[in-house]
């Protein structure tokens, strides 16, 4: 129980050291405009508290998900390790004689 523990908040902290590596590239691919000529400015305007609301909470949705993801994975790492076999058991036929 205890090896399946540990291994599930090995997995979870495994799990948001990627999503933290992972996601910003990922939300700034995908917020990123397309179909821009090579070299072409965008003119925008944004309000600075929102966007940073909206990058610092798809981060954390992102690590809080790997470290669901990771913490199953130990989960079932740590089943698979802690597991032992059952004995098998051969019932053999008495030797009673029969009427």
């Amino acid at each position: 129980m205890k090896t399946t523990v540990i291994l599930m908040l090995v997995g979870a902290l495994i799990g948001v050291i990627a999503a933290s590596f992972i996601v910003p590239p990922a939300l700034a691919w995908y917020t990123a405009p397309g179909g821009l000529p090579q070299g072409a400015q965008i003119q925008a305007v944004v309000q600075i508290p929102e966007v940073i609301r909206y990058a610092t909470t798809k981060l954390l949705n992102g690590q809080l998900i790997g470290a669901a993801i990771g913490a199953a994975a130990g989960l079932v790492t740590g089943l698979f390790l802690t597991m032992r076999p059952r004995p098998v058991v051969i019932h053999t036929p008495s030797a009673r004689p029969t009427a």
